[in-house]
């Protein structure tokens, strides 16, 4: 598995784009899908240049189904919530950030998929959201 090809991060100007791309699992959230996205928020808040943030899923028919079961299933009470505080840090994150970010919905949006795009300052659907 390349995270980063899980993750796509993009800057242009002062717009930067978050992309979770799995479409092929409905962009299902995965523990270093969201390690990446917490290191990305990170540099996110350094960078002076950056004001908004688009955060949207590849593919036309998911913007984020959740956490990947299968992933889930194999987890022990340990780990498991050790994923879920992970989740609610970049949630946490995302909402006491100082720049704008958008949900760009494109899709299936469900469980912590919908955590995320709630998070968000401001959610955009697509017609088929």
């Amino acid at each position: 598995m390349n995270i980063n090809k899980e993750i796509i991060f993009e800057k242009k100007n002062s717009i930067a784009w978050i992309i979770l791309n799995r479409p092929e699992k409905l962009n299902a959230l995965t523990i270093e899908m969201l390690e990446r996205i917490s290191l990305i928020l990170n540099e996110i808040e350094k960078d002076s240049e950056i004001r908004c943030i688009i955060i949207t899923g590849s593919g036309r028919k998911s913007f984020c189904s959740g956490v990947d079961i299968s992933i889930l299933l194999s987890l022990n009470s340990v780990t498991a919530e050790e994923f879920a505080r992970k989740g609610q840090e970049i949630f946490s994150k995302i909402e006491n950030s100082s720049k704008i970010f958008i949900a760009a919905i494109n899709g299936y949006c469900l469980g912590g998929g919908l955590e995320l795009a709630i998070a968000c300052d401001f959610r955009i659907a697509s017609e088929n959201a």
